[in-house]
């Protein structure tokens, strides 16, 4: 794992969402420079991060793209405070969090997750999926999960792309033993997660019941790495979620990190623990 020291997430947020807009509007960044009478390199340069951000610069090309107003007061504030760390989201049902998420693993070079009571979100299936949605929030639509669930299968897609990250996986054997949603969907997403482990992007180790106390009883962890931003920490403490970029909150994820993989099974063992069981469950 590595660091480094660039933009702040929320200028980076800002950053991805030009880019997305210019590309939903059909625009290149040379129609873009155009327009604005700039060079190419500086729309380019906004939109991959490599420079700060002015209110004047982003007004300017979101004037271009015409996005409408609310959108773009969201933007320009978050310019305005680019400077402060960590994006943090109280509340909501769905997701700014869950787009910074989705955002931010699309853009990584590898992750690392671990989970003590599921399976990670990138490596569900759909039955699985509702089960832990629906159990998480009671008082949700069957549209509101439906919505969600499809949020959270698309959000796998980042595992099939050619230059996609790589996924390094811990979970603790109990959330490969509690039969959410039932014995059939259970055994399911076991199969699934066999099927995952097969390919060399993908890794997994389980946290065996006999390990005593370890560092993930402090609960799940995401590290998300990049190759010229600095890393980032995602947190989901049920209504409070986002992603931080402290140093010292970087440094103790990647020490945990570290002792979680010292007292887990190889990807060997754990793989046979998955099989065995999934036989239980047939």
């Amino acid at each position: 794992m590595t660091g480094g020291a660039r933009s702040s997430i929320r200028q980076r947020r800002v950053s991805s969402e030009l880019r997305r807009l210019r590309e939903e509007q059909g625009m290149t960044c040379e129609d873009v420079a155009t327009a604005l009478g700039c060079s190419i390199s500086k729309i380019s340069r906004m939109e991959t991060g490599v420079r700060g951000l002015n209110v004047d610069d982003v007004a300017a090309v979101l004037g271009v793209l015409h996005v409408p107003a609310r959108h773009r007061e969201e933007l320009l504030t978050l310019v305005r405070n680019g400077a402060q760390r960590n994006l943090v989201h109280i509340g909501g049902k769905l997701p700014d969090p869950l787009k910074d998420l989705i955002r931010a693993e699309n853009e990584a070079v590898a992750l690392y997750n671990y989970e003590s009571l599921l399976v990670p979100g990138l490596l569900q299936t759909g039955d699985y999926a509702r089960t832990v949605i629906r159990t998480g929030n009671p008082l949700l639509s069957e549209d509101e999960v439906d919505a969600m669930v499809t949020a959270r299968m698309s959000r796998q897609a980042v595992l099939s792309r050619y230059r996609g990250p790589t996924l390094s996986v811990i979970v603790d054997e109990m959330a490969l033993r509690r039969p959410l949603g039932g014995a059939g969907v259970m055994h399911g997403q076991l199969q699934h997660l066999l099927g995952m482990i097969q390919r060399p992007k993908v890794e997994l180790r389980v946290v065996p019941f006999t390990t005593e106390e370890h560092p993930g009883l402090g609960g799940p962890l995401i590290i998300l790495e990049f190759d010229d931003q600095p890393t980032l920490v995602s947190f989901d403490a049920r209504s409070i979620s986002g992603l931080l970029e402290e140093e010292p909150v970087i440094q103790r994820a990647r020490l945990t990190w570290r002792r979680l993989r010292a007292v887990a099974l190889s990807p060997e063992e754990s793989a046979r623990l998955v099989a065995e069981i999934a036989g239980e469950l047939t």
